[in-house]
């Protein structure tokens, strides 16, 4: 089935936990390593969004755009199993937010 023209943006976002953090400053470094694999893999825009003056909890946000629907669930689909598969962290919760576009 072909797609009709148009833009798809989705957010993940995801809840974690980092049980071993035991300061701001190591919670920061896996954060930070894993916000700057998963962009760097995935080529999405990624962000700590909540939670950063919390020593073992999290918010990241991860953004996918295409023009096709398939490709950024194909994309997050990817990030949700990357972050789930990351050995420092917890995955509380993760939702996706698609955004409404006007064609």
């Amino acid at each position: 089935m072909r797609e009709a023209g148009g833009v798809y943006a989705c957010v993940l976002t995801m809840d974690l936990r980092l049980p071993d953090a035991r300061s701001l400053k190591a919670k920061r470094a896996v954060v930070k390593h894993l916000v700057e694999s998963v962009r760097s893999r995935f080529g999405v825009a990624a962000a700590e969004v909540g939670s950063q003056d919390s020593w073992q909890r999290t918010q990241v946000g991860f953004a996918a755009l295409s023009g096709s629907k398939r490709q950024v669930d194909e994309v997050l689909d990817g990030v949700d199993r990357f972050v789930w598969s990351h050995p420092e962290v917890e995955v509380v919760s993760a939702v996706r937010s698609w955004l409404e576009t006007e064609r």
